[in-house]
């Protein structure tokens, strides 16, 4: 099946009102994407792995300083003994394959390019400036609290809304638990993150196995950072992404049970650059497909955003002013841009 395609404005984060009347001041220009001398990949990044139980325990301070050197250091980490059971895992995936593999013409029912819908399918698409092929098909949703949006979820297949539901309402707390470990990491309140939540976001992305002709101009997803506090990825046992450390690509390989944690822009923010946000990308390969589950939390739209109080002084100052998130938002949709350098618009020199 060939994907359909999309001019595609921006598919890594959920619609704010008025978005889709913005007009744009540039399109995502190729400086944004480092250039990296002497790229290697290595087949093992050597991901730092976090004990959750530990956060519960005794344990809890070491817990989250190895959180807080993870964020620092390597901007990613994986989660184990999260707590989600491995059944609504298994299902979530199942789930997600079965509608990938539903007619075409079943799927396109979310096809939608309203940024402001509250699910919508994401389809592959041509990058004529990189003469690349994005390969990414994602079904992107809202899904806090459950109930008042499930009813806009898929019927097809028959356990979507009943699987997908049961997941998002686990890792939600698994990522709330996280934050809050993040905060005291920063030696901040640990509900001082929490304070600014509002919603959930989830994306179900499926990877196509690409035609071995077509590799060296098919990506799963560009280069990007996310417009997040932090991602939590569910994998499949397909490896695929790729994250940058120490100027090399680095493989995250799949972890059985265990989420992926990174950085997100916001975080940056509220950390005054403490923790950077992580540039990473999805591959494909030719022999099998590949499924992962992307979620996270967001702020209310009036929720002020900025470096924390307690992070600024003398020998470390603001980095950045104080804005609220849908000021981000929509600042996003003036100056399209697929990395953190959407963050330079509110550094005090942008005045």
């Amino acid at each position: 099946m060939s994907p359909t395609l999309l001019q595609e404005v921006s598919d890594d984060h959920h619609g704010l009102a008025g978005a889709k009347n913005a007009s744009y001041a540039h399109s995502d220009p190729l400086s944004e994407i480092p250039t990296l001398s002497g790229v290697d990949i290595s087949a093992d990044g050597s991901t730092p792995i976090i004990d959750m139980e530990a956060l519960l325990g005794p344990h809890r301070s070491d817990a989250i300083k190895q959180i807080g050197l993870a964020c620092e250091r390597k901007w990613v980490f994986a989660v184990k003994n999260h707590g989600i059971p491995e059944m609504k895992i298994d299902n979530m995936l199942d789930t997600a394959r079965e509608f990938f593999h539903l007619p075409e013409e079943e799927r396109l029912k979310f096809r939608s390019a309203d940024p402001d819908s509250v699910i919508r399918l994401v389809t592959g698409f041509q990058d004529k400036t990189r003469n690349v092929f994005v390969s990414r098909q994602s079904l992107k949703f809202h899904c806090h609290p459950v109930e008042e949006y499930k009813s806009h979820w898929p019927s097809n297949p028959p356990s979507f809304r009943e699987n997908v539901g049961e997941y998002c309402e686990s890792v939600r707390k698994v990522e709330v638990a996280i934050l809050e470990a993040i905060s005291e990491s920063l030696d901040l309140e640990r509900d001082y993150i929490d304070k600014l939540l509002k919603g959930h976001y989830v994306s179900i992305n499926y990877y196509p196995a690409c035609q071995e002709s077509e590799l060296d101009v098919t990506h799963g997803v560009r280069t990007h950072t996310d417009p997040t506090l932090i991602t939590i990825l569910m994998q499949d046992d397909v490896p695929g992404l790729q994250v940058i450390n120490d100027d090399k690509w680095i493989n995250v390989n799949p972890i059985p049970n265990a989420v992926v944690v990174h950085v997100g822009d916001i975080l940056q923010a509220i950390s005054n650059y403490k923790y950077k946000s992580l540039l990473h990308q999805a591959i494909v390969n030719c022999e099998k497909e590949r499924v992962s589950i992307a979620s996270y939390c967001y702020p209310s739209d009036d929720a002020m955003i900025g470096p924390a109080k307690k992070l600024i002084d003398k020998v470390h100052p603001a980095i950045y002013k104080d804005f609220t998130y849908r000021e981000f938002h929509e600042s996003m949709w003036r100056v399209k841009c697929s990395t953190a350098k959407r963050l330079d618009l509110f550094k005090p020199s942008s005045d």
